[in-house]
């Protein structure tokens, strides 16, 4: 089986820009994608999200998404932990979308419905295509976030802690052994 394509700087900025280009739904949909790259989000853990899992109860940001079980992939809760991008984009997101407010989850859509896993994954592909990235899926944003923790040489044991896994083999999988890192590698020496 085909692993989904690794992201480079230059093809990501590509997709968020044509997202920002888009109709009223670009940030949205560029929160989204980004909480992918970003924070290595699953879909599933995306189209769950509801308001109060990503702001205080002083309508802050959080540095910390608690997620439960029934959010999650095998049904085990986890955190995510926001950076300072991910922050700034969803405190953009909520201020740009008011109807967060009266929502129960954090991302609808246009029929003011909850995202499904399905639905946010053909979204995210589709988004792809449109700028021509092939062999990209809704778990490009998560290989790619692992790869370029492994590429700024985080431990493999606290990757696999953020991505939520429970074995360091399945973290490997998702590496993207390319030459850049090989060639940063051999520096080392």
């Amino acid at each position: 089986m085909k692993q989904a394509k690794v992201l480079t700087e230059k093809e990501l900025k590509k997709v968020v820009g044509y997202i920002n280009g888009m109709d009223r739904h670009a940030i949205r949909n560029k929160t989204m994608l980004l909480l992918t790259h970003y924070c290595g989000m699953r879909v599933n853990e995306i189209a769950s999200l509801k308001r109060n899992d990503v702001v205080d109860d002083k309508d802050n940001v959080v540095d910390l998404i608690y997620l439960k079980a029934t959010q999650t992939k095998g049904n085990d809760s986890r955190r995510v932990f926001v950076n300072k991008k991910a922050k700034a984009l969803l405190k953009s997101y909520l201020n740009a979308n008011l109807s967060v407010i009266i929502s129960e989850y954090l991302f609808t859509t246009q029929k003011s419905k909850q995202f499904t896993a399905n639905t946010l994954t053909q979204l995210l592909k589709r988004l792809y295509m449109q700028v021509g990235i092939k062999n990209a899926t809704s778990h490009s944003g998560r290989r790619s976030f692992i790869t370029k923790l492994v590429s700024r040489g985080v431990n493999v044991r606290i990757i696999a802690e953020l991505a939520s896994h429970k074995s360091i083999q399945t973290t490997q999988r998702y590496i993207d052994i390319n030459d850049n890192l090989c060639s940063n590698a051999v520096e080392l020496v």
